[in-house]
């Protein structure tokens, strides 16, 4: 492709020529690229990309352009269950402790000046030996080194160039989702050694596309990789697209607007400056849209809700009414989640009123809601509590992001109502997550989204051993009776036994009442009409590998 050969030229001048002439370069590709006969998919990244390094593919930002360019030993499917990927089959012994992976003969690795002639080798199971036991090396600080907690010292072995065997400590049902995260991506050894810190933005893998150009804040090109292993259901090679061209717009109103002309062909979320020109208050796509957008919604395995640090010695105040149970309780029942997912989310999303556990997870139950709309027990727990009508009751102060005032101020007007004060401070969304992480809010907005689909992921943060800053229990939640009832879980292999310890483990929570559950959220994307095959999933996980832009 003529535009692709430019822009490999025109890199080649940058050093001799300036920053004038690689602005130059740049935007001269960018209008070679328009006038090609080619299938490129366009989306925006308002937060930026840091790098292309699976190892550190931590959130969605990072995880979306991994999942374009790595893979790993198996893969999620959109329902959410664990397939094939370079593990064509894989076998689990002695008890669910070891895990053995029978790999492909067919897939290989990115054409790169790192290998001998520039030329992708064959993937091996050495190559996910070292690409796994990467993830665990200290120098690496990899953020996803906890993955790999339960996996024995040295256990991660290639018997030969087809066979990975992975040996736990103990027993864990959802081992196979946690190596579908991207984390688990397997690399070449080769390009470490040629590049070394500057893998992240000269990535080598296996997957559908390949890396081609990247002015960090201005654009990032993907293109086709002509030598993907996988194929559709009737036997054509994947993917269809020529190449991906990600933006970073960082104003969401802007990137809205370059939507609705066309210069993007998804977006995804909802922004509250848009929500109510794109959708009606019942959550569906507004009418004048039909022509030109599809809406795509599902569950999303994400739980917006409140916590509270219920540790004493944590708390600067011992008195402080956070620390009683019932009035926890008393705040849990003092708002209408119905009515402010109506008002304020145009119904894009589920009243949290059965716990922390999302919809969408197999485990969740749906039987009876616990905590609904119910003043008369608000005032009731008040009063047990010794604050009759909110007397004597002292301003609680609930720390959150702007992205949330709005929600934080519905609930702020609804508990004053019963005389619960409280008082909203904004922080920026870096110290916010340091202040939470490192247990120094008191009451704050929290939001947990899975990493893999069970919902240990979610009952881990109230695990005693998991108290922040050494996990992700930021209440400081300690039960022995939930304790018990996890660890047992870890070792129960039967789904539906599993299930029903989650669900005592989830009651056993929202009894305590540290968290203020919201609501589950819910994936949102408008995608334009010529694009077909665009999938959605409960991971919000973008997969291009099957879509199709119609001319």
């Amino acid at each position: 492709m003529i535009y692709f050969q430019a822009c490999s030229k025109f890199r080649n001048l940058k050093k001799h020529l300036g920053l004038i002439v690689l602005f130059f370069i740049f935007y001269s590709c960018s209008q070679q690229i328009e006038k090609q006969n080619v299938n490129i998919f366009r989306y925006n990244e308002s937060k930026g990309i840091s790098t292309l390094d699976p190892a550190f593919a931590k959130n969605q930002v990072l995880i979306w352009p991994a999942n374009q360019l790595y893979n790993g030993l198996v893969q999620m499917d959109s329902e959410l269950q664990v397939r094939p990927c370079i593990a064509k089959t894989w076998n689990v012994y002695d008890g669910g402790k070891v895990y053995e992976f029978i790999l492909r003969d067919d897939v290989f690795f990115h054409d790169n000046k790192a290998f001998v002639n520039r030329k992708g080798r064959k993937v091996t199971a050495f190559d996910f030996e070292y690409s796994l036991n990467r993830i665990i090396d200290p120098s690496t600080t990899s953020p996803g080194v906890w993955i790999f907690n339960n996996v024995k010292e040295g256990g991660i072995q290639a018997i030969n160039d087809t066979i990975l065997q992975i040996e736990l400590k103990n027993p864990f049902p959802a081992f196979l989702g946690l190596l579908t995260m991207k984390y688990c991506s397997v690399i070449p050894k080769e390009a470490i050694d040629y590049y070394g810190i500057n893998f992240r933005k000269n990535p080598v893998g296996t997957g559908p596309f390949k890396y081609k150009f990247w002015k960090e804040g201005e654009k990032l090109i993907f293109v086709k990789n002509q030598n993907y292993f996988e194929k559709d259901s009737s036997g054509n090679t994947l993917p269809y697209l020529d190449a991906i061209a990600i933006t970073f717009i960082n104003d969401k109103q802007s990137e809205f607007l370059e939507f609705l002309k066309g210069r993007l062909d998804f977006i995804s979320g909802l922004n509250p400056a848009n929500k109510d020109e794109l959708i009606t208050k019942n959550g569906n796509l507004s009418p004048k849209y039909f022509e030109k957008i599809e809406m795509i919604n599902q569950p999303y395995l994400n739980t917006e809700y409140l916590g509270f640090l219920i540790d004493t010695l944590k708390v600067n105040d011992k008195n402080s009414a956070i620390l009683n149970k019932k009035v926890r309780q008393a705040i849990n029942y003092g708002f209408d989640r119905k009515k402010m997912m109506k008002y304020l989310r145009n119904n894009v999303g589920f009243p949290a009123n059965y716990g922390f556990i999302p919809k969408g997870l197999p485990s969740f139950s749906e039987i009876n809601p616990i905590y609904t709309y119910n003043p008369d027990k608000t005032i009731k727990l008040l009063q047990e509590a010794g604050f009759p009508k909110g007397e004597g009751l002292k301003p609680i102060t609930l720390t959150t992001t702007s992205d949330y005032l709005d929600l934080c101020e519905y609930i702020q007007q609804q508990l004053s109502e019963f005389g619960i004060k409280i008082e909203i401070d904004i922080n920026t969304g870096a110290t916010f997550r340091d202040m939470v992480a490192n247990s120094k809010l008191e009451f704050f907005r929290g939001s947990w989204i899975a990493d893999y689909p069970d919902a240990e992921n979610y009952l881990a943060l109230f695990y005693s051993k998991n108290k922040s800053p050494n996990g992700p229990n930021y209440t400081h939640y300690h039960s022995e009776e939930y304790d018990n009832l996890y660890e047992k879980a870890m070792f129960e292999i039967n789904d539906s036994l599993r299930y029903t310890l989650y669900n005592k483990m989830n009651l056993l929570i929202m009894d305590n009442a540290c968290i203020v559950p919201l609501y589950y959220d819910e994936v949102v994307r408008f995608v334009s009409k010529n694009i077909k095959g665009f999938e959605s999933n409960p991971m919000n996980l973008l997969n291009l590998k099957k879509v199709k832009k119609i001319k």
